[in-house]
């Protein structure tokens, strides 16, 4: 289902980058690698910290809610190497992302360039994109650590973006899973996307607050439950 807070018809001629997040967005939540990369944290944090799972998962929360990543909490409390870090965490089975045919052709029909923008690991970027089949649409991959590890939704992040490629925000669009993602490229004039899907079984180990859509927040523009048919759909040419 594709639902459009403006008209469905609006004009998307303008648009000559297209910036999609990776997580929970270039596949659908159901395929779940948040669980295997959530549960890789909280044994990271039970290591160096020397606690239980509990209290590990506890500090995990904390961190995420007042940093904005757990990695981020991480570096400014604990000091840790955010490279291990991010190697370990992503070490996980991709199995469960396919090949994306019909999201592969959307894309590629997209004018102009085409990026990942993502507050996980290049590695991890590389190998789902790889998986759905659509690495090669991307012109490149902006990562956490091209970032300096300064999260989404930082404003740093995305300015340490557009400057690298030269972006025109005006002339841009931002599709993420996350609405607090895209209060940021909103304020700069970016067309702001949030992809929606259904939760996984395991989304219990999510709180509430990550689990809500925010399809509402008035710096959301559009919201999708199907991607490559909203992709479809737009008047690009």
């Amino acid at each position: 289902m594709t639902q459009s807070l403006k008209s469905p018809a609006e004009d998307f001629t303008h648009v000559r980058t297209w910036v999609f997040d990776l997580d929970n967005t270039l596949y659908p939540p159901s395929a779940d690698l948040f669980t295997q990369v959530d549960q890789r944290i909280t044994l990271w944090m039970a290591d160096f910290h020397g606690i239980d799972a509990i209290g590990a998962r506890a500090l995990q929360k904390h961190y995420y809610q007042r940093y904005g990543t757990s990695l981020n909490g991480l570096m400014t409390e604990d000091g840790v190497d955010p490279h291990e870090f991010m190697d370990f965490v992503h070490d996980i089975d991709h199995s469960a992302i396919y090949p994306d045919h019909h999201l592969g052709a959307a894309i590629e029909a997209l004018p102009g360039r085409k990026f990942v923008l993502t507050n996980g690991s290049r590695k991890h970027a590389e190998r789902v994109s790889a998986r759905l089949g659509i690495a090669h649409l991307f012109d490149d991959i902006f990562d956490i650590a091209a970032a300096g590890f300064t999260p989404k939704p930082k404003p740093r992040a995305y300015e340490l973006f557009l400057d690298r490629y030269g972006i025109d925000p005006a002339a841009s669009a931002m599709f993420e899973d996350l609405a607090r993602n895209l209060e940021v490229p909103h304020t700069l004039g970016m067309r702001t996307i949030l992809v929606v899907g259904d939760p996984p079984a395991a989304a219990e180990s999510r709180d509430a607050w990550e689990l809500d859509p925010g399809r509402h927040l008035a710096f959301v523009d559009h919201v999708t439950s199907d991607l490559a048919a909203f992709l479809n759909e737009l008047k690009v040419h």
